[in-house]
C-alpha cells in the first residue's frame, strides 16, 4: 500500500490552497488508511493549535537549540543557518509558529516511518 507523503499531509492540514484531484485521491486513501488517517488527524490538531496561538506565546524567536533539532529529525544533517533576528509582526510570528510546529510534527513522522521499517528489517 503506498502512503500519503507527509508533505502532503502538511499541504492537506494546512488547506492554503483549493483541492486538487491528487488531494481528493489522498483523502480517499486516507479515509481507509488508519495510519495516514492518524497522521493528518496530528498534523490538523498542529495547524488548528498554532493558529489560534496569541502573540504572547511566541514572544522571542526560539532558541538555536530547536533549529537544530528540527534540522537533525528532518535531514540527520548540519544546521542550516538560522534566519536572523527580526522585529515580527503579529502575522509573522504566527506564521513561524505554524511553520516550526508542522517541521515537528514532520520530523516525528518521519522518524516514526524509519522507526517501524527499521523494527520490521529486525524481525
Amino acid at each position: 500500500m503506498v502512503h500519503v507523503e507527509p508533505a502532503h499531509l502538511v499541504e492537506l492540514a494546512l488547506r492554503n490552497t483549493p483541492p486538487t484531484d491528487d488531494d481528493a485521491e489522498a483523502l480517499r486513501h486516507v479515509e481507509r488508511c488508519d495510519r495516514c488517517r492518524d497522521e493528518l488527524r496530528m498534523m490538523t490538531r498542529v495547524v488548528t493549535a498554532a493558529r489560534s496561538a496569541e502573540l504572547v506565546d511566541l514572544s522571542a524567536a526560539p532558541p538555536e537549540r530547536v533549529w537544530q533539532r528540527i534540522t537533525q529529525d528532518l535531514s540527520r544533517e548540519s544546521a542550516p543557518a538560522r534566519p536572523p533576528p527580526s522585529p515580527l509582526g503579529r502575522s509573522a510570528k504566527r506564521k513561524l509558529l505554524v511553520a516550526l510546529a508542522l517541521a515537528v510534527v514532520a520530523g516525528a513522522v518521519v522518524a516514526g516511518g524509519v522507526a517501524r521499517h527499521v523494527l520490521k528489517r529486525n524481525v
